[in-house]
């Protein structure tokens, strides 16, 4: 077996669930507003921002435990350790934040992920203190005990993020698999007005939206998990109408796909549009 294989048991772990639900609960209701949320996320970011704070801590502990085994570094090695430990705050709301909007499976799997980093943290708090107190040794053996946790949390989330597609971007193929010539994909009296209707484009489902004869066209796949976007609501008009995607609540600007309101944190994909003899067709743009 794989490791990673052993670590899709995590996955299944319905035991967790209670714990899951009501931390869950927790922190969508302590992280607020939604502007704060977007932050957390990295929707400004074009990208998660949690990955990024993570090599800040783990980069300060990594660093001060080799600096361990050379002479006349205890300085060097106890600002690290507090360097990594000072940031552990945004980065853990961050990573909370995330978690909140993934599907069960993966909550499952990421709450231990948060476990081993938090006691990681813990140990090497504990590190720092024996440091401070002149205990060398003793700061020394919990400094490699802590990496040891943390690089068992990263392990774990290394899985999430790239076995279970955490924060992946769920349409990035699109430029390269939609289609590139003009596609009629319905007649013009085929779309109610104002209402968003699911079309197959080149394998791909897509959202059309009908205002007068414009016509927006998005990939209805949610770029953050694949939630459908036709069932979602519509907010706004003209310019500025949005999709909410149903399942974690991300928004979408039709006429271009940006992100309006996390947990997404990549533009929608968007369609150009185009109606012939009142039949509409779409392509990739250019």
């Amino acid at each position: 077996m794989q490791p990673f294989d052993s670590l899709d048991v995590l996955e299944r772990a319905s035991f967790l669930d209670p714990l899951v639900n009501r931390a869950r609960t927790l922190v969508q209701n302590i992280i607020q507003p939604q502007l704060l949320r977007d932050v957390l996320h990295g929707t400004w970011l074009g990208h998660p921002l949690h990955p990024v704070l993570t090599d800040i801590p783990i980069g300060a502990w990594t660093s001060a435990v080799m600096l361990d085994f050379f002479p006349k570094t205890g300085a060097a090695s106890s600002a690290l350790i507090a360097t990594g430990l000072v940031s552990v705050a945004p980065t853990v709301a961050s990573g909370w934040t995330d978690w909140s909007e993934l599907h069960q499976p993966e909550q499952r799997t990421g709450l231990v992920h948060a476990v081993a980093n938090v006691a990681g943290t813990v140990v090497f708090a504990a590190s720092l203190a024996a440091r401070v107190r002149g205990r060398y040794a003793r700061g020394k053996a919990l400094g490699l005990t802590g990496l040891a946790l943390v690089t068992v949390g990263g392990t774990i989330g290394g899985h999430l993020s790239f076995r279970r597609g955490a924060g992946a971007n769920r349409t990035a193929d699109v430029m390269d698999t939609g289609p590139t010539d003009w596609t009629t994909v319905a007649s013009l009296d085929d779309l109610p007005e104002g209402q968003p209707v699911l079309r197959e484009v080149a394998d791909w489902p897509v959202l059309l939206y009908r205002e007068g004869r414009t016509v927006r066209a998005l990939i209805d796949r949610c770029s953050h998990l694949s939630g459908p976007l036709h069932e979602g609501k519509i907010r706004g008009s003209g310019s500025d109408a949005c999709v909410v995607c149903p399942w974690h609540g991300s928004t979408f600007r039709l006429r271009n796909g940006a992100v309006v309101h996390g947990p997404a944190t990549a533009p929608q994909p968007v369609l150009e549009t185009r109606v012939l003899s009142d039949h509409v067709e779409v392509r990739i743009p250019g």
